[in-house]
């Protein structure tokens, strides 16, 4: 299976899983999600069918008018009817709910992203003059507050490598798994580190994507557009080793282009490798919950902490506005302006009572 058919599977997938959402959705939701297919992916529609469905479930459960009916026989007319404080009960309630027997909370991003499908979701039926009010766009986004990137410092990283390799700390039993998978464990997770990609482009790969030539691996970005990423001779070598070894890995069918396989000597999903992070990882430090993302935040983290170009790391990083790379690293920016007030003397300081007469 090559990265294009991988891509084509999950938007398949994603499909289905669609299309079993909506029908435990109101019949009138079938019109905004075939609105907004030409331009956007499989896996935004999923999400925001996800998130609408928790808003109707909400209203089910808090309204006296909508738990009267299934929300399956909810009317178009009931988001009028929707006022902007059901809204923002809706919002203040996702930040800690029950689902299953679960505790499920929203910090400001999860609940930025509700309100952000249900302001997509009410703007489709304005705009189409099917409903009178746009209320979605009377509540406010609720304001985020940045947290400090986490990420491992440079020795950290050194450890974390030298673990892979030894197998240290692990237990017996993931000794025997380490045997097996070591050296593709220490080209993924240097690949990682080393390009700063994200996991789902790293699972993407295929062999035939790596270009030791010109030093580069071929990604598909959100977006599904296709980049070019280079890496450094740590990343050469730990994929040389990797890739002779993997040469003698007879692949299940349809993955033999696969880059990283898995026991099973499947594609490696993005689970088994969030899984591999954390097994890692956790060995290394207990006070930071490494993820795969995290490894990605190391990796941008130290290419500003090099060049101080944030435009740099926006496109390495393949972030497609540079505010969103200044976000994340706005406590870097703030740190080298500090230094910066600092980096000269308007006076030498051995000459700055030089001018002071004699007494």
């Amino acid at each position: 299976m090559n990265e294009e058919n991988y891509h084509d599977e999950q938007n398949k997938n994603n499909i289905l899983k669609l299309r079993k959402v909506l029908d435990t959705l109101p019949s009138f939701c079938r019109d905004f999600f075939r609105g907004i297919e030409p331009y956007t992916s499989t896996r935004t529609r999923l999400a925001y069918a996800y998130d609408i469905r928790l808003f109707f479930e909400f209203l089910h459960e808090k309204n006296s008018y909508c738990h009267k009916m299934e929300i399956t026989e909810f009317p178009l007319s009931v988001l009028d009817m929707v006022q902007r404080t059901d809204i923002e009960e809706y919002l203040d309630y996702m930040s800690l709910y029950q689902k299953d027997g679960k505790n499920i909370t929203n910090e400001e991003r999860g609940k930025a992203r509700k309100l952000a499908a249900l302001r997509s979701f009410y703007n489709y039926y304005f705009q189409s003059e099917r409903i009178e009010k746009n209320t979605a766009a009377l509540v406010p986004l609720p304001k985020r507050h940045e947290k400090e990137i986490i990420r491992l410092e440079p020795n950290e990283v050194a450890i974390l490598l030298d673990q892979v390799e030894d197998g240290t700390k692990l237990t017996k039993k993931e000794l025997e798994y380490h045997k097996k998978t070591k050296l593709r464990d220490i080209a993924l997770l240097t690949l990682l580190l080393g390009t700063g990609i994200r996991v789902s482009e790293c699972v993407g790969l295929d062999i035939n994507d790596v270009d030791f030539n010109n030093g580069g691996i071929k990604i598909r970005r959100k977006g599904g557009y296709e980049a070019i990423v280079y890496f450094g001779d740590e990343v050469e070598t730990a994929l040389l080793d990797y890739l002779e070894q993997r040469e003698h890995i007879i692949p299940a069918e349809g993955h033999e282009n696969a880059l990283f396989l898995s026991l099973q000597n499947r594609r490696m999903a993005v689970r088994s490798v969030e899984n591999l992070v954390k097994k890692y990882a956790s060995r290394v430090t207990t006070l930071k919950k490494i993820t795969p993302h995290k490894l990605r935040s190391t990796y941008g983290t130290e290419l500003y902490k090099e060049t101080g170009d944030i435009y740099l790391v926006a496109d390495v990083l393949g972030h497609k506005d540079v505010n969103t790379t200044r976000k994340h690293y706005a406590a870097l920016e703030e740190q080298r302006r500090r230094q910066a007030a600092n980096a000269f003397h308007l006076r030498e300081h051995s000459n700055r009572h030089s001018d002071q007469p004699d007494k």
